[in-house]
């Protein structure tokens, strides 16, 4: 069995951009034209980055605070959004088919806040993601998790289903409470999932060593918006993780639960494709809570 590998003096080359290959988003360049077309409808081809609007929090969790009703908290915030990440089981009752963004599908699930979450399954036939007209896929992957192998060979399954319909799969970094989210974990979380043929990994940020996971990883890594924080906090981290080499984040309790939800996605959207400083992004924010009625 092999030895692990845990020295230090790693050279990411962190200030030298991975080669394109002919197409604005990292390690794409030589996918077929279905999948590049698609990841084209999650990432702005002008920034190469995403402002991803997470509320799928209901398929293990029930009607989370902010997410009571989609058709009224969350459908008017699609218009801010490059791309929604939520259930079929909404896109198909919430959404109005004249929406022209994004949407990444939740594709797995199973177990519920009171069971495991990592034994998780495939929850979904890439035959209905496109019959949904979906750009991506999402999936759990629990490495570390009780049920790793498991959920990385749902993933599998996913990418090599989504090959076949030209379909992108997100593999999700599930952190458990018994994780530490360091640069060391999400470093080998990320590179897993792209390894075995994620195009898109969504994982958390840390304080440090955060531009080593993101140089690390072959494919485009999107920030986790993770748990509530203040929205000075929220526009901070997510200023730190893009200029940290993140292409973008995917957000949602810090913009569903926000006072002020229309204001915080486009004070995000400032700081994702603008690169505006976190400090100049609150205080449009505070400006535009001024002018929007809560959604």
């Amino acid at each position: 069995m092999p030895e692990a590998d845990e020295r230090d003096d790693k050279n990411f080359h962190e200030d030298t951009p991975a080669a394109d290959h002919g197409f604005f988003l990292k390690g794409s360049g030589q996918y077929d034209w279905g999948m590049k077309n698609r990841l084209a409808r999650i990432f702005r081809p002008e920034t190469g980055r995403t402002v991803m609007l997470a509320f799928d929090h209901g398929y293990f969790q029930g009607p989370t605070t902010g997410l009571e009703r989609v058709d009224l908290n969350i459908v008017p915030l699609a218009p801010h959004a490059d791309a929604l990440m939520l259930t079929r089981g909404i896109l198909r009752s919430s959404i109005p088919a004249t929406h022209r963004g994004g949407i990444v599908m939740r594709a797995s699930g199973g177990p519920s806040i009171l069971k495991d979450l990592s034994h998780e399954r495939i929850a979904l036939d890439m035959e209905d993601a496109v019959r949904m007209n979906v750009h991506g896929v999402a999936v759990q992957v629990f490495v570390g998790g009780e049920h790793e192998t498991e959920s990385v060979e749902n993933m599998t399954k996913l990418v090599d289903a989504g090959y076949r319909y030209g379909i992108p799969v997100l593999g999700v970094t599930a952190v458990g409470r018994e994780l530490t989210r360091d640069a060391r974990y999400l470093g080998l979380a990320t590179r897993i999932c792209a390894e075995l043929g994620a195009q898109v990994v969504k994982t958390y940020y840390c304080d440090e060593g955060f531009e080593r996971v993101t140089a690390g990883c072959p494919v485009p890594i999107v920030m986790a918006g993770g748990k509530k924080l203040p929205e000075a906090d929220a526009l901070e981290m997510a200023y730190r993780a893009v200029q940290q080499g993140a292409a973008g984040v995917d957000m949602g309790r810090n913009i569903f639960q926000s006072e002020s939800p229309a204001a915080m996605i486009r004070a995000v959207a400032a700081v994702v494709h603008e690169d505006m400083r976190p400090e100049q992004a609150y205080e449009l924010y505070r400006e535009l809570a001024q002018e929007t009625v809560p959604a």
